[in-house]
């Protein structure tokens, strides 16, 4: 998995953290997994977003964070381990729901990281993912602002190339709106190259020029940025 230093783990915050009013459709399709009593698995937490919002959302399920950048967990300002997908540092059977938050294109090995959420996994649990898949991109709106970025969606994996690498079973998948920013103002003065999978892939000149032209098209629209990321529910395969 990636592991982000401390420059981008501070621009991570700045330009990728969503407000909890934003994510709030998350919020309702997340309801029938994080039932009271459910114990989550926050896989590759990064600054810690959905461990406040599962706090604030659902505070009868207990959450820990796992983390393999020391930067993000020290700019999360909360209680994470070490570890990653391939080495989770949490005894087996300990968990009933893993979630995978922008996660799984960092995912190197499919295969090592399907063992161990099986390991961790109880008898009956879930993987829960939101994700951007390969072949679903039409619902970001940063494609439309820097469309050289979609060369980086060849290291994305597919929604079949999860499930069949981790070992899983496809239970759920459909796209969920979130409010990205309150404006494409907003959105401008938050874009950082750093903090992006998809914005590393530019040179310096096509994220200029990207930025420009988000810039341009926030002097005239209003209203908030609505993008969507795909909610992917896993189960283990039945035998």
């Amino acid at each position: 998995m990636t592991r982000y230093d401390a420059v981008e783990a501070a621009s991570y915050r700045v330009a990728r953290e969503i407000s909890l009013a934003g994510l709030s459709s998350w919020r309702s399709v997340l309801r029938p997994y994080l039932r009271p009593g459910t114990s989550v698995l926050d896989l590759g937490a990064g600054t810690g977003l959905f461990v406040r919002a599962f706090g604030e959302w659902f505070p009868d399920v207990s959450v820990v964070a796992v983390e393999p950048s020391a930067d993000m967990r020290a700019a999360s300002g909360l209680d994470m381990l070490a570890g990653d997908a391939s080495s989770i540092p949490l005894p087996d059977a300990s968990v009933d729901v893993v979630w995978m938050s922008t996660v799984v294109h960092h995912v190197v090995d499919l295969a090592a990281a399907g063992a161990e959420l099986r390991r961790v996994l109880r008898p009956g649990g879930v993987v829960v993912m939101r994700s951007l898949f390969r072949e679903r991109h039409s619902g970001i709106g940063l494609f439309r602002f820097f469309p050289e970025a979609t060369r980086a969606l060849a290291s994305f994996p597919t929604v079949a190339e999860v499930a069949a690498g981790m070992g899983f079973a496809v239970e759920r998948l459909e796209a969920v709106p979130q409010v990205s920013a309150e404006s494409l103002a907003a959105k401008a003065s938050r874009v950082r190259w750093e903090a992006d999978t998809l914005l590393r892939s530019l040179s310096a000149e096509e994220f200029e020029a990207g930025r420009a032209r988000l810039e341009a098209a926030a002097l005239v629209e209003t209203g908030p940025v609505v993008d969507h990321l795909d909610l992917l529910v896993l189960t283990t395969l039945q035998s």
